[in-house]
């Protein structure tokens, strides 16, 4: 026996949340936390507008079981035209009270991807884990459609067939609830619909609601941002080569700091992508061979190695058919490029330096100009050179003031020579 109660207790409102993006934890926490809010402040519903092309199995799951749940009904709109609820956003659409989507979107594509790199039938690989995985989420779409009323065959057909349908055609199949043009629309369609959760049933008043649009905050936002597989993957290798300068170069301090924070930025990325491993070598190889070019003489193969490797490793880092957990090849590119030119100049600065003329010590010394303050007969005196008095043997006949080139040191003496034939200085 179920229990009519009002959607609200006072004038209607209606929370709204934007979702745009990958379902990673960042995002399902806003989401969870959404939901809460909606209910704590009794609006008389949640609406999700929805844009996704799917997400971390776990994070969907997350969201769906507070959906289920949830003391507020939650109304999932696939919105604006043009978007779409795929994989783990088809499933979160599935799972709401009400689901709703605009013309010109679409809903679906929800077979598992295995966080290795999986997803569907590969040779070579054994099937067992793919299939066992396919069944539970087959069940588990099923479960959710028959909760909800919608159909269990589409459900499926997501998950094995990995379909897709358009918003219409969904409405035509039981898959979704309303097809609405925009949220003015939404609302009126919306209102005196009875949502049925548990052992009550809310009757929504919803046609001159006032909409709460809650914005996702900066700590979501800035977590979502690095849950983004370019950002993970530029993050990696300035960990990757911070930490190595550190240990190359134990005491700079600066690249280490910077380098193990990135890492660990990364490293909290890889969790909610799928990562493979070999990718993640194949990049951390790169960045030795760039390193061990400027210590080894390779003639440049070290460096076409690294490029070779960099981009083979970037190419395979996030290996998934969905393009949501790649990396972009317009970031693969320019990154390798960059690092490869970095590793070059820095090898160019480290051979200019070596091939210097030192300026300390008798090398420093050697061609160095000089002024005679005293001289004797002798062929020897002192002259002024880099600030300081030295003793000097050289031709007699010198004179103080005139300007001689050094062309040695013995001991503490230097050896000199006239500037010029005429003994000045031309």
């Amino acid at each position: 026996m179920s229990v009519l109660l009002p959607a609200c207790l006072h004038a209607a409102e209606v929370f709204v949340i934007d979702v745009k993006d990958a379902i990673s934890p960042p995002v399902a926490s806003y989401i969870i936390d959404s939901i809460e809010e909606a209910a704590q402040t009794n609006m008389t519903a949640i609406i999700i507008r929805l844009d996704t092309p799917g997400g971390l199995d776990t994070a969907m799951r997350d969201i769906i079981q507070k959906e289920l749940n949830a003391p507020v009904p939650v109304v999932v709109y696939v919105s604006p035209k043009g978007a779409r609820a795929a994989s783990a956003g088809a499933l979160i659409a599935l799972a709401s009270d009400v689901a709703a989507m605009s013309p010109g979107t679409n809903i679906g594509a929800a077979h598992p991807v295995g966080i290795g790199g999986g997803g569907g039938d590969q040779e070579g690989k054994d099937t067992t884990m793919l299939d066992k995985v396919t069944n539970d989420a087959v069940a588990y779409a099923r479960s959710i459609a028959r909760e909800r009323g919608r159909s269990e065959q589409w459900a499926e057909d997501i998950v094995r067939k990995s379909i897709s349908t358009p918003a219409q055609e969904a409405l035509e199949k039981g898959v979704i609830d309303i097809v609405a043009h925009d949220m003015d629309d939404l609302l009126t369609q919306l209102d005196g619909r009875k949502v049925k959760k548990n052992l009550a049933t809310y009757e929504l008043k919803t046609k001159d609601a006032s909409l709460v649009v809650k914005p996702m905050g900066f700590r979501e936002r800035l977590l979502s941002a690095l849950s983004n597989p370019n950002i993970a993957y530029i993050l990696m290798l300035i960990g990757l080569a911070g930490i190595y300068f550190e240990l190359s170069s134990p005491g700079a301090i600066l690249p280490g700091v910077i380098g193990g924070i990135s890492l660990i930025l990364a490293f909290f990325a890889f969790q909610t992508l799928p990562v493979n491993y070999a990718g993640f070598a194949l990049v951390g190889l790169a960045v030795i061979m760039f390193i061990a070019e400027i210590k080894v003489q390779s003639y440049g193969l070290l460096t076409v190695g690294g490029i070779v490797s960099m981009v083979l490793g970037s190419i395979l880092l996030f290996r998934t058919p969905e393009l949501h957990a790649r990396v972009s090849y317009g970031v693969i590119m320019p990154v390798t490029l960059f690092f490869a030119a970095f590793f070059v100049i820095t090898i160019f600065l480290v051979v200019k330096a070596q091939r210097r003329v030192s300026r300390l010590g008798a090398e420093g010394l050697k061609g160095e100009l000089a002024e005679v303050y005293a001289w004797n007969e002798d062929g020897t005196g002192k002259v002024f050179c880099h600030g300081e008095y030295w003793n000097a043997r050289g031709p007699a006949g010198l004179r103080p003031g005139q300007k001689v080139v050094v062309t040695d040191l013995t001991g503490m003496d230097l050896s000199v020579t006239p500037d010029s034939p005429d003994g000045e200085r031309g």
